[in-house]
């Protein structure tokens, strides 16, 4: 097969560590590898797109480009798609389905267009195959057609992947807005942290959730592929050769670690939580490299001697009160969490939950480095913090920061007196 047009999208702001990560796993390099808005473009081989779905923890598809062409109205986008040797990829036994993106398109209807080109193919499926043609299915399809449109152009993708490429495969209990599995590793990686250096540092997470953070840093740390515990739609696909498949993953299971060689630590208030995290990380394989413990954020304390990097996605709202509440008996804290909403950022007694924050990592933390992932830019205002780094990051919609706070002594800054507070001191 020719050399294929590989893109894999991702969230913005992780382009370029999605290109660092492509590099790592493929070896390209220079024109063979580009950063385009929202992903990476790839220029490699049917076994590179199996490789990439297998190990890319950052990318949230692996699409190869079929077709690149102007248009001005749907008539156009059924030629082009016409023009695709739809055969050569799927057969009239697999379920098809169109999906349509669009930024800045004339057409006043993006179902339309999608219509067209599902007619396009199926046309093209009865000239080829006796007047045969693949059914559509819009909700489990066995292969999924990416259409993007621009003001003038027209781009038509494969999809290899199938579901996301989050959907790693192990995950079932989340609780409340869980963090996406490409996300947190978009955080360890603009991080730096390196559990395979000379000097890797222990992780922490003293907010960890559904453990999501723990689980990539622990499969990462025991080079365990992203995508080892799901299915793919390059499977379905013609060019997929099983016996080529069987022994990638030969491979990369020959390549895991018995064990994370450097501690991973996690705590959450919600004892909920830390189930959900225990129970996610046994079907992530990673349970016996994850330290799990319940406890308020405000008063846990280092969960080893040596300093490491704490690494969290904080919560909001009343979940932010529970991790505040370590006075409450456990029914009390439980019901708060339960009822956890991302609305303010204080503590049961009132209190700015970041600023207590702030002070007890200042007096408890030295040496640590904390990376916080907040849609609050003016965070470290409030934890009286001169962060040491900001990484544009985005949550889907939401723009994000991922702040570094470095741990050293008399880094909180003194509360400003109120206006028109005289100085206690004066």
């Amino acid at each position: 097969m020719n050399p294929l047009h590989l893109f894999l999208p991702c969230a913005a702001g992780v382009e370029g560590f999605l290109a660092d990560e492509v590099h790592r796993i493929t070896g390209y390099s220079g024109h063979d590898l580009m950063v385009a808005r929202g992903g990476v473009m790839v220029r490699g081989s049917w076994r590179d797109a199996m490789l990439l779905n297998l190990h890319s923890r950052l990318s949230q598809r692996v699409l190869v480009q079929l077709s690149k062409t102007m248009y001005r109205s749907e008539n156009d986008l059924y030629r082009a798609a016409s023009e695709i040797a739809w055969e050569i990829w799927f057969s009239t036994h697999e379920t098809f389905k169109i999906e349509m993106t669009a930024q800045h398109s004339p057409l006043q209807s993006l179902n339309f267009a999608a219509l067209r080109v599902k007619d396009a193919v199926a046309d093209r499926f009865r000239a080829k195959r006796n007047d045969e043609r693949p059914s559509v299915e819009t909700r489990h399809p066995d292969v999924r057609v990416h259409v993007h449109l621009t003001t003038d152009e027209a781009t038509i993708y494969i999809d290899t992947s199938g579901e996301a490429l989050f959907k790693r495969g192990w995950r079932e209990d989340t609780g409340d807005a869980p963090l996406k599995e490409t996300l947190a590793a978009a955080m360890i990686a603009a991080t730096g942290w390196d559990p395979h250096g000379d000097d890797p540092k222990p992780l922490y997470d003293p907010c960890c959730g559904s453990g999501t953070v723990l689980i990539e840093a622990a499969q990462i740390a025991r080079r365990i592929p992203a995508g080892i515990l799901r299915r793919f739609a390059f499977e379905k696909l013609v060019p997929f050769q099983k016996h080529v498949w069987e022994v990638m993953l030969d491979e990369a299971e020959a390549q895991i670690l018995p064990k994370s060689p450097v501690e991973i630590y996690g705590s959450d208030v919600s004892f909920r939580m830390v189930d959900f995290a225990a129970n996610n990380a046994e079907r992530a394989g990673v349970a016996a490299d994850i330290q799990l413990r319940g406890g308020d954020a405000l008063q846990r304390m280092p969960p080893c001697e040596q300093p490491g990097m704490m690494l969290l996605n904080p919560p909001y709202g009343e979940r932010i009160a529970a991790a505040g509440s370590a006075g409450r008996n456990s029914e009390e804290r439980m019901e708060m969490v339960e009822r956890a909403g991302r609305e303010t950022a204080q503590t049961e007694d009132g209190g700015e939950f970041f600023s207590q924050l702030a002070t007890h990592w200042k007096k408890n933390y030295s040496g640590w480095s904390g990376w916080m992932l907040t849609p609050d830019l003016k965070l470290p205002g409030k934890m009286r913090l001169k962060e040491s780094r900001r990484t544009p990051m985005w949550n889907g919609p939401i723009e994000c920061r991922l702040f570094c706070f470095d741990m050293i002594k008399g880094s909180v800054k003194p509360r400003k007196p109120a206006e028109g507070q005289a100085d206690s001191a004066a």
